[in-house]
């Protein structure tokens, strides 16, 4: 199906002059699939998204065998497109691929229909994908919201509720989250880093050690002085003020939760170090 022929049944259904009852679903979901990453905002994140969530999430009208097919071709194929560029546009088809998932996720942890064996694999593709990832822009001009790391950290985020991922596995997801804040090719500039937070502070309340937390704490003032020798002094301040944003977004979460006052401590002496 064409975008444009795609975008008009969409907004139909969407206003309320069309029904999915009344539509061929399965050919307009793999139209929407096909679609995923389209340039035009409209289409991509106001239509596409908003009516996969309306199907998944708030609806259900979605069968778990074509769940399951919708999340394979999301694993294995969409979310790689053009992997490793940066500034293309193919990073709209990763980023709401991911979003997808998370949908399928979200889906997967009311009904059950996914065996643990495929949320390991989508863990294990979720942490490949967000070390690979390096276009990090977030509002792109003229095409919308590209943001490939918030979406990816919402879709951690859900992947952690699951009962299927063990508290033993949350310690390696977390390092994947971490590792995207010390980037030093661009500075965060639409709060990524508040949303890396959400999974990050989701796996603390859910049984995560504290020490964890704060070993990678104490080694934030040393690594930063010794990228300072290893890179350029633009990329290191680009650097320094994405880690300092995280810090004290971080702080001001954690002062929230009384349970997390050793983590309160480690962060404020982390933030005069630096």
């Amino acid at each position: 199906m064409e975008a444009i022929e795609l975008k008009k049944i969409l907004s139909d259904i969407k206003s309320g002059e069309r029904t999915w009852e009344d539509e061929q679903k399965v050919v307009i979901v793999n139209s929407m699939l096909e679609h995923i990453g389209s340039t035009d905002g409209e289409l991509r994140d106001h239509l596409i998204y908003s009516l996969f969530y309306q199907l998944i999430v708030e609806k259900n009208l979605l069968e778990p065998e074509l769940l399951t097919r919708l999340l394979e071709v999301a694993l294995n194929d969409l979310l790689w497109k053009g992997i490793g560029e940066k500034g293309t546009d193919t990073v709209f088809t990763r980023s709401f691929t991911s979003l997808l998932i998370a949908l399928i996720l979200s889906r997967d942890n009311e009904d059950d229909f996914l065996d643990q064996n495929m949320i390991l694999q989508v863990k294990d593709k979720l942490i490949d994908y967000m070390n690979l990832e390096k276009d990090l822009r977030g509002y792109v001009a003229d095409k919308g919201w590209a943001h490939s790391i918030a979406h990816v950290a919402d879709t951690f985020d859900e992947l952690i509720k699951s009962k299927k991922v063990d508290e033993g596995l949350y310690g390696e997801i977390l390092r994947a989250l971490w590792n995207k804040i010390f980037v030093s090719n661009s500075v965060y500039i639409h709060e990524e880093e508040e949303r890396i937070l959400v999974p990050i502070m989701e796996v603390l309340e859910r049984g995560l050690e504290i020490k964890e937390i704060e070993i990678l704490l104490q080694q934030i003032p040393n690594e930063l002085e010794k990228q300072k020798s290893l890179i350029g002094e633009e990329e290191y301040w680009f650097l320094y003020a994405n880690c300092k944003r995280f810090l004290k977004s971080f702080l001001i979460e954690v002062q929230r939760k009384p349970n997390l006052y050793p983590i309160q401590k480690s962060l404020a002496s982390c933030l005069q170090e630096i």
